[in-house]
């Protein structure tokens, strides 16, 4: 299967120069060179993953992002040319699966790609694998092959990162993990390991799943070690 890949980003000659490396690895991909563009693009809901850059004409990267966020949870690998923690934080809080800071290598930048479509399309299909379909806990119900999640009986819209993210404690239930495991096992991924990324996420999720995400009752801290699922 040839999965679709939209890149929006007003660098025309790295567009390009992405662009060929991820047709070189059979993704098929389209390319808007502004936020407007690539917004109405995005929302047509035909990718399996998104690649945006922060600073673009029209609409900037935050507001495309967030715009995209109401209606799809598909993966968002943020770019930006600004080493800077703040805008890391935000577009992970924004609902960014994972970023890479200009410059970067094209082979890291089609690691990540493939981690991201890797993870989304594998959790996103039926298969034929054996697994529990559905989780089941106080007040909450995780559908693992549509991945939908339910909050006393109401759909929550999660990005593919979050629904992977709780999925993955919820299947392990009462195990601890450290942050480095949990970034292993969701994001497939060593080499990029970061605390703030796992933090996030794990502070959306709860706004998301938890009834009172100051006492959570199902993604629980393990001070001074990492996370457990706690729910009955």
């Amino acid at each position: 299967m040839n999965h679709n890949i939209l890149i929006i980003d007003d660098d025309v000659e790295l567009s390009q120069l992405l662009k060929k490396y991820l047709e070189l690895e059979n993704y098929k991909v389209q390319v808007k060179h502004d936020g407007q563009e690539g917004l109405n693009e995005a929302l047509k809901d035909n990718y399996q993953l998104i690649v945006l850059d922060i600073m673009l004409p029209k609409i900037n990267g935050f507001d495309v992002l967030s715009e995209i966020r109401r209606v799809s949870g598909v993966p968002v690998l943020m770019l930006t040319a600004k080493d800077r923690e703040v805008d890391k934080v935000l577009g992970l809080r924004l609902g960014a699966d994972d970023y890479l800071t200009k410059p970067f290598s094209t082979s890291e930048f089609v690691a990540r790609v493939a981690s991201l479509i890797r993870r989304y399309t594998h959790l996103n299909s039926f298969g034929t694998e054996k697994q529990e379909e559905k989780l089941v806990f106080e007040n909450l119900e995780i559908h693992i092959p549509t991945r939908e999640v339910l909050v006393k009986g109401e759909k929550v819209d999660l990005t593919a990162k979050e629904f992977d993210l709780l999925a993955f404690l919820a299947k392990n239930k009462g195990r601890v993990f450290t942050k480095k495991q949990i970034y292993k096992n969701v994001w497939e991924d060593e080499y990029a390991f970061d605390d703030n990324n796992i933090m996030v996420h794990i502070r959306r999720l709860r706004k998301k799943i938890e009834l009172n995400p100051d006492q959570p009752a199902f993604i629980i801290t393990v001070w001074g070690v990492g996370y457990k699922f706690g729910g009955e």
